[in-house]
């Protein structure tokens, strides 16, 4: 079981996010992943949601999170994440339904360079929960203690 030393959204940064390289099993007929609870990601899966048809040149994402941990897979197609800690800014590029990100809280994040037909997979550390949600970038950067 993996841990999970997120204990403080606050203090963390764009380096504590991390690709995590899914299983995956080959097969003439169709290949598959599976992912398992704190077996491949740091937290219990308590949400699954999905984005797709996003229109070309739009984003999605906008927001950040007190406590809600992700994982972010391109289940089909591919688009960008750009993660922002307040500080400092990472652009990665998702594009295999086997490689997620995982994002601890914390962190603004913006998807945008949506494939025709992609897909985005999300598996959530929490249920949704409105307050959870740092919506508003100055709010943000006040929780990360940094200052226009």
């Amino acid at each position: 079981m993996l841990i999970n030393p997120y204990k403080d959204a606050s203090q963390t940064t764009v380096y504590d996010c991390s690709i995590i390289e899914l299983p995956r099993i080959d097969n003439p007929s169709g290949n598959i992943t599976v992912v398992s609870n704190c077996s491949q990601i740091p937290f219990d899966i308590k949400r699954v949601y999905y984005l797709y048809d996003v229109p070309s040149g739009e984003a999605r994402g906008g927001h950040g999170h007190y406590k809600l941990q992700q994982l972010i897979v391109a289940a089909s197609g591919s688009f960008d994440i750009i993660i922002d800690d307040g500080n400092v800014k990472r652009s990665i590029h998702l594009s295999r339904p086997n490689v997620g990100l995982f994002m601890p809280p914390g962190l603004w994040r913006e998807l945008n360079n949506f494939s025709s037909g992609s897909i985005c997979l999300v598996l959530a550390s929490e249920e949704y929960l409105a307050k959870d949600y740092i919506r508003d970038y100055p709010t943000f950067l006040e929780f990360k203690n940094y200052r226009n």
